[in-house]
């Protein structure tokens, strides 16, 4: 009893964890662990820190499992970069793997160290079966979920998650994608990236999206977001541009004057220049101040005001700031700035403003104007005393045009007489309008070739037009009358391709007379005022000779019994033209011996004669396409083995037996098995092996020879009476059955000798 006590600690000792002497290797290494069958490769499964006691050595650690292919792997790392006795082991999901749920795979994890004893720990991985993919109701359903948004939403706002909680490894797809807004990976909607448009009415967007996971099992369902008009009110500033005149001499950091504008969140801020030299602006109040004293000080601002929540709300106004000193006044002119729009037909000579200025003691003779800018812009504009003037012609289709985007900047000094001399600067910006002066122009060379046979979609020839305004070539084609039987052709509207879209019959056509029209495209601000010509295109049909017809098979044997009738079908020839809807000509080229055989169409029929008995035809009959010589041909080969009716057929022997179903008989095995713990395998085991021993040594001590004692004892009397043996009389001669050995025995006295 007390040894089963001492083997019953031993084991329990073996399975608790941290117990035995040599587990100190293997330090925190769970005995289950639970894994979901959707788990993605390299995720972790266990973690277990590896010593070795020996400080001059590295632990090796290698992991083992009951199954050869086990989907697991380690990863080991040094815990101290100065000693290379520890380690930090991990064990990770193999890339590729794939888990079955409720599986259990053993794995052992084996640590070595020189010197030291091996090591050994069992990790059981539990397979858990995973989340089942479902779609939430709203977004399932066949409506759809709905979302309302504001049209002044930011962009790339979040709008919509599809999946509340997203499992892991899930693929969102969009099924539509006429739709500004964005689905990312993680199934977030977004706004577009450049926001919705304010200026719209309410706006509906429809997204279907199917959802996936790596098992393959999806779902889906539809969202639609609303944008409703925004109701708050934009920025805007009351006048666009503002003239400043500070009389006198100013101070640092004066107040010189502030700019409002309504909306909300309103901050201000000052775009040009980048560096104000003079001035300063407020971001939240919009007051303008001078950045230190300023006696005489002109400087031009372009501010900006903008909501600080929708930056992409703003407006801007110019601001001409002059501080004039107590003594010299600057010139003051209306308008401070002149901004114009012009057509490109403007007339040189036309005057485009005309300046009042004051500054000169009341007399404007003593005013000089100056005009100051760019080559190009001095080189289009001109001064006439006050007046701003075109001094050649605006052509918006020029390359000088292009290259200044279209718009000239110019500032006209006026200067007044006196000392020192006086002026103020009026900036000027006129951007030209296009005008649409030039008709389209049809290219030379509008005839082409192509094959009857061409397919559907075939490419014909590229009409390309020319258009001398801005910008260039910009043309929309189409095709006066559209395809038809008549006119099997389209036009590309953008490139001017032209296109096969139906057959082409070179019988019937030779060619065919096509009328494209030119029109251009963004050459005017009035869409209305647009310019076309027509082309005529010429397209020549090339006759193909056609192929020989296709029948399949080449080759037929048929069989067929006479039955008592006019005409009897045998067999339908399955034959095809080079091309589709080609009509074939069927006739019987040889074989048909007195007329038994007859063509409808591509049926063969058999004419009975009452034959007296079998008979086998060879028939060749000829297929071709159309009624002309140029056209070629096809042969096939029939071979028709006719029985007639009246041939007797020998009676058949055959026997036909009927064999019963049994009825399938199901019988059901019912055994209890009883599967103990590993423990109670280890208890027994153990038990029963002293159990043997014990018994082992029992049946030793009783299986000791007798005789093996009355020797024992016969030779201490023998001893003790040296005399003895020579009275003895013995009277029998035996062998030892243990020992082999020969010996004699008094058989009235029960002694014995060894011989």
């Amino acid at each position: 009893m007390g040894m089963h006590r001492r083997l019953t600690f031993l084991l329990l000792s073996l399975c608790a964890p941290g117990t035995f002497v040599r587990a100190a290797a293997l330090l925190d290494l769970p005995c289950v662990v639970t894994l979901s069958e959707d788990a993605v490769p390299g995720t972790s499964v266990a973690e277990v820190t590896v010593s070795c006691t020996n400080t001059s050595g590295s632990p090796n650690v290698t992991l083992h499992g009951t199954e050869p292919s086990h989907p697991f792997s380690l990863i080991a790392s040094s815990t101290d970069p100065m000693a290379n006795t520890t380690f930090q082991v991990k064990v990770t999901l193999r890339a590729g793997a794939e888990l079955n749920a409720h599986w259990v795979y053993t794995l052992t994890l084996r640590a070595t160290c020189p010197g030291e004893e091996k090591v050994e720990k069992q990790l059981f991985v539990w397979v858990t079966a995973a989340q089942v993919l479902h779609c939430d109701a709203p977004f399932a359903s066949t409506e759809g979920d709905v979302v309302q948004v504001l049209a002044d939403v930011a962009p790339r706002t979040p709008l919509y998650a599809v999946m509340p909680q997203p499992l892991g490894g899930l693929t969102f797809r969009l099924r539509n994608h006429n739709t500004p807004l964005v689905l990312t990976n993680q199934g977030l909607v977004l706004a577009p990236a450049g926001g919705f448009d304010p200026s719209k009415g309410t706006q509906t967007f429809r997204l279907e999206i199917d959802v996936m996971d790596r098992k393959g099992h999806n779902c889906s369902g539809a969202v639609r977001v609303e944008v409703l008009p925004s109701c708050r009110p934009c920025v805007s500033f009351l006048e666009p541009q503002q003239a400043v005149t500070v009389p006198g001499v100013i101070g640092p950091l004066e107040v010189v004057t502030q700019v409002h504008a309504s909306g909300d969140n309103v901050r201000y801020a000052i775009l040009a220049p980048v560096a104000p030299t003079f001035f300063t602006i407020d971001e939240m109040t919009g007051k303008i101040r001078s950045t230190h004293q300023l006696e005489v000080a002109q400087e031009l601002l372009l501010v900006q005001a903008y909501n600080a929540l929708n930056p992409s709300d703003h407006a801007t106004t110019m601001l001409n700031i002059t501080v004039q000193g107590t003594d010299q006044q600057q010139p003051s002119c209306v308008p401070a700035i002149f901004v114009s729009q012009v057509p490109e037909t403007m007339l040189p000579g036309s005057a485009l403003v005309t300046l009042r200025c004051t500054g000169c003691e009341g007399a404007e003779e003593c005013l000089q104007y100056t005009l100051e800018g760019p080559p190009a812009s001095r080189s289009h504009f001109c001064m006439e005393g006050p007046q701003l003037q075109v001094s050649t012609t605006l052509d918006y289709d020029s390359k000088a045009a292009v290259t200044v985007g279209f718009q000239f900047t110019a500032t006209i000094m006026v200067t007044a007489g006196g000392q020192p001399p006086r002026s103020t600067h009026v900036p000027v910006l006129v951007t030209v309008t296009p005008v649409n002066e030039f008709t389209p122009v049809c290219p030379n060379g509008t005839t082409f070739t192509v094959p009857e046979t061409a397919a559907f979609g075939s490419a014909v020839g590229l009409i390309a037009g020319t258009d001398r305004d801005y910008p260039l070539n910009s043309l929309e084609y189409s095709l006066e009358g559209g395809p038809g039987p008549e006119q099997p052709f389209s036009i590309d509207v953008h490139t001017g391709e032209i296109r096969v879209v139906g057959p082409l019959e070179s019988q019937q056509h030779k060619s065919y007379r096509l009328t494209v029209r030119l029109t251009d495209i963004r050459n005017d601000l009035d869409p209305a005022k647009r310019r076309s010509c027509l082309c005529a295109v010429t397209v020549h049909v090339q006759a193909v000779l056609d192929q020989a017809p296709v029948c399949t098979p080449e080759v037929q044997e048929l069989w067929i019994m006479a039955r008592s009738g006019s005409r009897q079908p045998v067999t339908r020839l399955a034959c095809q033209g080079s091309r589709d809807g080609t009509t074939l000509t069927y006739s019987i080229a040889g074989g048909n011996e007195n007329g038994h055989f007859q063509l409808e169409g591509n049926t063969v029929l058999y004419l009975s004669n009452n034959l007296p008995e079998p008979r086998t035809f060879v028939l060749l009959v000829e297929v071709w396409s159309g009624s002309s010589a140029s056209h070629r041909s096809t042969v096939m080969a029939l071979v028709v083995h006719i029985t007639p009716r009246s041939t007797p057929v020998p009676p058949s022997t055959t026997t036909q037996h009927t064999t019963p179903l049994k009825e399938r008989l199901v019988v059901t095995r019912t055994e209890a098995v009883w599967h103990p713990p590993a423990w109670f395998v280890a208890v027994l085991t153990v038990s029963g092996a002293l159990l043997l021993a014990a018994l082992g040594c029992m049946a030793r001590s009783l299986l000791r020879s007798p005789w093996d004692v009355v020797e024992q004892k016969g030779d201490e009397g023998e001893q003790g009476s040296p005399h003895a043996s020579s009275l003895e009389q013995f009277d029998g001669r035996a062998q030892d059955p243990r020992t082999g050995r020969d010996y004699l025995f008094n058989s009235k006295t029960g002694a014995r000798r060894w011989i």
